[in-house]
């Protein structure tokens, strides 16, 4: 890892900057200058005034994504602030761009008030088709998402809804593996974050219609206290929620009192604290998807060891890699096809169902396609535009 690391540091010192600008059009003649600025720029104003929807065909508008976060929970790092967070942003542009063709700009807010950040994406949102959230801390984030969503554009926090998307699409390809129903399964998250929360409302369900989404048989959510049950004193209001539609059976104690006999595990935490005991009294062959980075909760071969039929993390160099490249950018490509106002509950689970089926005969080494397989974004893509069609 430390060689990426490096690696990394001479790359970006190398090029001061992923992505850059590039023009559309030839500026060589006064003719060129006529038409992409004065005096012919004139007109298109003058059409977009009289009409601001033309703001779509006549500019970069149609094609855009701002990537916006405030470095309050970047990567495994935390809050390190705006300046650190460009790189990350910058990678999420880049992308954009090479998986899906979408012209993204980072955007990192000085400034970690909820009020602050939602009055600035509505000030710059003129520009954009989209917005993708980014490492923006919970509960913040979810204020921030929510109170935005009357834009006229899609907003979506990639950090929730992205990891829950991917997510899902690992775990119906895994129950395929191991010969499990969705309905059958007891799941364990650890981390009750924005991806654990985002997770946990995918696979039970919430605010799907019933007739097209297959919930879980339960959920049970860990937070570093141990599991998030009714009798617990001091739950947060976001933490209380859960208990609307998770740990139906008021399950309490820690880790490793819940997770015996549950057939999955989801790791949105920190490293190394899942057990070869923890998965030795989970149920037979389990799944474990354990996605913190670097370092997983528990490393592939320790968890097939202890008898896990399927893992999956958040790494590059193991075998079912949970990435949400997988998801972003062909969910941002449908909705700026379709002319989407939001990115829906629908939307969600259609793009999760498609990205299952670019695996059509999954295996315990490939429930989900690689991270540079450029043929899922077009799926995602479709399948996105085809809900927007029918509704």
């Amino acid at each position: 890892m430390s060689d990426y690391f490096t690696r990394s540091l001479i790359v970006h010192e190398q090029l001061r900057g992923k992505i850059g600008i590039h023009s559309k059009m030839p500026v060589n003649t006064r003719d060129d200058l006529s038409i992409a600025y004065t005096p012919g720029v004139a007109r298109p104003c003058e059409v977009i005034a009289a009409d601001p929807s033309k703001a779509r065909s006549l500019t970069i508008k149609h094609n855009s994504v701002a990537v916006v976060s405030d470095g309050s929970s970047v990567l495994g790092l935390g809050n390190i602030g705006p300046y650190a967070a460009i790189p990350v942003m910058e990678g999420k542009a880049l992308l954009f761009k090479e998986f899906a063709g979408i012209d993204a700009w980072p955007i990192c807010l000085d400034t970690q008030d909820t009020d602050a950040i939602v009055e600035t994406v509505r000030r710059i949102a003129p520009v954009f088709g989209g917005i993708n959230l980014e490492d923006i801390s919970a509960p913040r984030c979810f204020e921030v998402e929510s109170r935005l969503q009357d834009l006229g554009i899609p907003v979506f926090h990639d950090d929730q809804h992205g990891t829950a998307i991917v997510l899902l699409a690992a775990l119906i390809n895994a129950a395929k593996v191991v010969g499990l129903e969705l309905t059958e399964m007891t799941v364990v998250i650890n981390g009750a974050g924005a991806a654990g929360t985002a997770i946990a409302r995918l696979l039970r369900c919430v605010g799907h219609d019933p007739n097209v989404c297959q919930p879980v048989k339960d959920v049970v959510v860990c937070d570093s206290q141990g599991a998030i049950h009714s009798n617990r004193k001091n739950l947060s209001s976001e933490k209380r929620e859960l208990l609307a539609y998770t740990n139906r059976s008021n399950r309490a104690g820690t880790l490793s009192d819940v997770i015996q006999g549950a057939d999955v595990f989801i790791g949105v935490s920190k490293g190394n604290l899942l057990t070869a005991a923890h998965v030795k009294s989970m149920a037979n062959e389990p799944i474990i998807l354990a996605m913190a980075n670097p370092t997983p909760e528990i490393m592939p071969d320790v968890a097939f060891a202890a008898g896990a039929a399927v893992v999956g993390t958040g790494r590059s160099d193991f075998p079912n890699q949970v990435n949400n490249v997988l998801a972003f950018p062909g969910i941002f490509r449908g909705a700026l096809d379709s002319g989407a106002t939001r990115i829906t509950e629908e939307m969600k689970l259609a793009a999760a169902k498609a990205l299952a089926a670019t695996v059509p005969e999954p295996t315990a080494d490939r429930i989900l396609p690689d991270a540079l397989d450029r043929t899922v974004a077009p799926q995602v893509a479709a399948a996105i535009c085809k809900i927007v069609e029918n509704s």
